[in-house]
C-alpha cells in the first residue's frame, strides 16, 4: 500500500508495507508511479517519499525480483520520481537498501535520519541494477563511495552518507516537510529548468528542450513577480507563468 496526502502545495508519498519492511514488488512500483501522477494532477509543488514505521524500504521483494516485470514496473518508478517536473525530496527514515537506495537516489534531495543506512548488496546475490542507477550513484556520491557499495557490498550510514554528499541533511520526516515547503515557495519554472540542466548532462546546450525551459524563465510573469518583490521588499508569491 503507498498513503499519499497534501499539505499546502507539498505531496506526501509514504510507502506502508510494514510486514515487507516497505519491500517493491510489481503492485507497489505502479501505486508509486500513480502516487506521484496524482499528486502533480493536483498542483503539488514539491514532492516528499518516505517509508512507515522504522524502514524506509528493504529492497525489491524477493517473491518478484527475478522476473521481467519487476524490472521494468521499478525502472517506470524510478523515472516517474526523477521526470518529475518538482523536486522530489527522499525522507530516509531507516534503511534503504537494494532498491531502496536506488529509490533515495532517484530523488533530488535526500533528507535522512540516524538510523538511516544505504547500501546496494547486489554482487551478493548475483543481481544487476541498471547503468542509470550506476552512474546517478556516482555523480551523487562520488565514484569512490560508488565503487565501496556497488564492488564491496558495503553499506554506509547516515553519517559518512551526509559526510560524502549522498545525504543532503541529517533530519526526520518533520524536517523534510518543510524543506519541501521551502522549497515549494521558489519559483517553480526556475526549478524545473535547473532539474532538467542538473538530471540531463546530455543534453547540449542548443538542445531544444533545455532551450525552452531557459527562455519560458525569462519570458515569465514569475519574473516580473520576483522583481517587483524585490523593490518592495515582500517575499514572492510565484505562479509558474
Amino acid at each position: 500500500m503507498i498513503n499519499v496526502s497534501v499539505s499546502g502545495a507539498v505531496g506526501l508519498v509514504e510507502l506502508d508495507r510494514p510486514g515487507r519492511r516497505n519491500a517493491l514488488d510489481v503492485a507497489q512500483c505502479h501505486r508509486l508511479v500513480a502516487a506521484i501522477d496524482e499528486l502533480l494532477a493536483g498542483g503539488a509543488r514539491a514532492v516528499v517519499v518516505t517509508g512507515s514505521g522504522s524502514s524506509f524500504c528493504s529492497g525489491a521483494d524477493f517473491g518478484e525480483v527475478y522476473t521481467d516485470g519487476f524490472r521494468d514496473a521499478l525502472h517506470a518508478a524510478l523515472h516517474a520520481v526523477t521526470d518529475a517536473p518538482v523536486p522530489v525530496i527522499a525522507a530516509v527514515n531507516g534503511p534503504a537498501i537494494g532498491a531502496g537506495t536506488q529509490l533515495a537516489i532517484a530523488c533530488d534531495l535526500r533528507v535522512a535520519a540516524p538510523g538511516a543506512v544505504f547500501g546496494v548488496p547486489i554482487a551478493r546475490i548475483g543481481l544487476a541494477v541498471d547503468p542509470w542507477t550506476v552512474r546517478r550513484l556516482a555523480r551523487l556520491a562520488g565514484g569512490g563511495t560508488a565503487r565501496s557499495l556497488l564492488l564491496a557490498c558495503d553499506q554506509i550510514g547516515v553519517e559518512l552518507a551526509h559526510a560524502r554528499g549522498l545525504v543532503d541533511r541529517l533530519g526526520e520526516r518533520v524536517d523534510a516537510m518543510e524543506m519541501a515547503a521551502e522549497i515549494a515557495g521558489l519559483a517553480p519554472l526556475t526549478l524545473r529548468y535547473n532539474k532538467l540542466t542538473l538530471d540531463r548532462a546530455d543534453l547540449a546546450d542548443d538542445d531544444a528542450a533545455l532551450a525552452a525551459a531557459f527562455a519560458a524563465c525569462w519570458d515569465s510573469a514569475d519574473l516580473e513577480e520576483g522583481r517587483s518583490a524585490r523593490l518592495e521588499k515582500r517575499p514572492a508569491f510565484f505562479r509558474g507563468v
